[in-house]
């Protein structure tokens, strides 16, 4: 039997799906950006699909024949507006049908500017000197109103406020009612606009460099990943691997979720694809259903910080820190796991308490079979990892493996790709990618106003005063700082506005860049579970007909782990495999950590992971009272926090409640199925 057979077969036999229709309701409700039109006339949908695949072919042949960096970055941003204002609607409730005709025309406006950059490039780059005339202004002005208009259709309203909060900024910073640390000097069109529509500051600066040069190419080796069957073949290794166990279709649903959202890059997207499957499951042997929601939620934001790909915002982090992509895919390893292991022990454990048992074998895919027939799908996987371990640029690796994965397809009927494939696959890319370019955009313009005003500095300033002092405070602050700056914004501009504006705060404090940038960015992720706007969370709860904020909460109690171990390894670098002592905080060239660091840091977390959980959830091998639990709580964190006497204390805690559980279900003869 074909994997795909056994998945259907399997389907029949465990639990319906959550149906198409209720699936894309959860989607278009908490991601925006698949809230798009479906044009019914065939004309306009071949124009559509022909405008995507050019698109992508674009970015292939400037990998190889690249053009001026403004150019080309005002390309990929105009570019995708124009298509945006052609597939989304103006506001929900539209026809989704037809195109108005003010859509069209800002579909020419979009090209008009593209084409304007174009036409006065020679002039802008040599003749003005960077300094703006009336006709650049009233064309950034029209440009600016464009990327705002084409946030709010694929994002939502957050992320735009965000930004025209930032922009009104600099109209009234030299106002003498500020606080004297927000005032600047003046500001005119000329200096405001010209920075955001002239230079590589703003709109067109580095987040939109960064998709132009990374993330698209990601997010298209995806969309080729998905039409050869690769999302089908890690939701049938997972139900092989773990789909047996104790609650294993909660295994199920971290062990997919992980694989395919280190590729995607979207977390509620992530939680809608594979929990349209899981969530069904889990609530099938005995999973409460805000809980189901939950696991779904944290396991698809958990997808993000895991290497190789990490969403594709490790080469994000590299083009902005200088560091190679190979440290830090390396340095994220031991927390992403970490992570996985915190909710997979919090699953299991709960199975336990509540006795809930896994999958029946026989209605399982065998791994052996989904081997045989999708096995071959994690050649690209890998020649991605040598390819970048080889030090083949990351535009080019992505392309190599595109190219890889069409090859490796073709070796088995049911995931070969035709050339309809392929078109489909260029098309999706481009699609899939609107959503990020067009928040990069508007975090252009955040960025343009932080380094016009140098309101960065002003915001480090004000933390590292409130923190008073405290390395722990300070970071307890980036913390709440990064949530808020990243909350309902997709992964990657999230980490691109948290780098920005708070993790040079930590600079203050000696704490290495490497370090400094980990931590924003998991906070800065964790956004999308933590109310009150946790739109992962959300999505989980739409999908498990829960409550959204419940199910919220209990997203951020299954990465409670995630929470913690920032702060480990901002204490203990080694857990970043990295020894930054004695070496100037900006260094990108870390050497590696001994062996014994790395080993102590990473057994001493791991313990203290398993027992943070079993305390969480009041299990281990049997049920642990109340008073128990709190003991066993704080020697969890006792062994997480990297002091040698803290770990010895923390580890006779840990292991003595532990033996004493042994014991007891020795005792009570219950067995014990991981």
């Amino acid at each position: 039997m074909s994997v795909t057979n056994d998945a259907i077969e399997t389907k029949k036999v465990l639990v319906d799906e959550i149906s198409e229709e209720n699936v894309q309701k959860v989607l278009e409700k908490y991601d925006t950006d698949s809230n798009v039109r479906k044009v019914k006339n065939k004309t306009l949908v071949i124009f559509i699909a022909i405008l995507g695949i050019l698109f992508s072919l674009f970015h292939v042949y400037v990998t190889f024949n690249p053009i001026p960096t403004l150019l080309l970055r005002s390309v990929h941003l105009l570019f995708a507006l124009a298509i945006v204002f052609l597939l989304y609607p103006t506001y929900k409730k539209q026809d989704r049908t037809k195109i108005p005709f003010y859509d069209w025309i800002l579909f020419a406006l979009c090209l008009l500017s593209c084409g304007y950059i174009f036409v006065e490039y020679q002039a802008i780059m040599t003749e003005r000197g960077g300094i703006p005339n009336t006709v650049d202004i009233i064309v950034a002005i029209m440009t600016v109103i464009l990327v705002f208009e084409s946030a709010r259709r694929v994002t939502g309203w957050i992320l735009p406020i965000l930004a025209l909060v930032f922009l009104s900024y600099p109209f009234f910073s030299h106002f003498e009612w500020l606080p004297n640390m927000l005032m600047t000097r003046q500001f005119d069109l000329g200096d405001i606009f010209g920075q955001l529509y002239l230079k590589t500051e703003g709109l067109f600066s580095t987040a939109i460099g960064a998709s132009v040069q990374y993330i698209f190419l990601f997010i298209l080796f995806g969309a080729f990943l998905a039409k050869s069957g690769m999302g089908q073949f890690f939701n049938d290794l997972a139900l092989a691997l773990a789909g047996h166990q104790q609650g294993g279709p909660a295994k199920v649903a971290v062990i997919s979720s992980a694989f395919m959202g280190s590729i995607n890059g979207s977390a509620v997207a992530n939680v809608v694809g594979t929990g349209a499957f899981t969530i069904p499951l889990m609530k099938k042997i005995g999973y409460e259903k805000n809980f189901a929601g939950a696991v779904e939620a944290s396991s698809s934001i958990g997808g993000q910080i895991l290497p190789p790909v990490m969403g594709a915002s490790a080469f994000i982090m590299a083009e902005t820190t200088g560091i190679s992509y190979g440290t830090i895919a390396l340095a994220a390893a031991i927390p992403a796991l970490l992570f996985f292991l915190g909710v997979l022990m919090q699953v299991h454990f709960r199975a336990g308490r509540s006795n809930l048992k896994g999958i029946p074998k026989p209605d399982l895919p065998r791994v052996k079979q989904v081997f045989k027939e999708g096995g071959h799908l994690l050649i690209p996987l890998a020649g991605l990892i040598f390819f970048l371990g080889s030090g083949v640029p990351v535009a080019f690796s992505a392309l190599y493996t595109i190219l890889l994965t069409i090859i490796v397809a073709a070796f088995k009927k049911n995931t070969r790709m035709n050339v309809k494939d392929i078109l489909s696959a260029l098309e999706d890319g481009t699609k899939q990618s609107l959503s990020t370019i067009v928040a990069c955009g508007v975090v252009g313009i955040i960025i343009g106003v932080v380094n016009l005003t140098s309101f960065g500095s002003t915001l480090t300033s004000a933390i590292t005063q409130l923190g008073a002092g405290s390395l722990f405070l300070t970071l307890f602050l980036t913390m709440i700082a990064s949530i808020i700056l990243g909350m309902g914004l997709p992964s990657i501009p999230a980490y691109i506005i948290t780098a920005t504006m708070v993790a040079p705060t930590l600079a203050e404090f000696g704490v290495p860049i490497l370090v400094a940038h980990m931590f924003v960015f998991y906070f800065g992720i964790f956004a999308n579970i933590t109310p009150p706007v946790a739109l992962a969370s959300f999505a989980g709860a739409g999908l498990a007909g829960g409550d959204p904020m419940k199910t919220g909460f209990i997203s951020v109690r299954l990465s409670l782990a995630g929470f913690i171990v920032p702060y480990i390894f901002v204490y203990q670098p080694a857990m970043l495999l990295i020894n930054p002592i004695g070496l100037p905080m900006n260094t990108v060239d870390f050497p590696m950590a001994s062996i014994l660091d790395i080993s102590i840091v990473a057994i001493t977390s791991i313990v203290g992971v398993i027992g943070l959980g079993a305390a969480i959830e009041g299990y281990f091998m049997t049920h642990i009272n109340m008073i128990l639990r709190f003991v066993l709580a704080a020697g969890a964190l006792m062994m997480l926090i990297p002091e040698p006497l803290t770990d010895i204390i923390g580890t006779i805690i840990v292991l003595i409640i532990f033996t004493f559980n042994f014991i007891a279900n020795r005792k009570s003869k219950n067995n014990f199925a991981f």
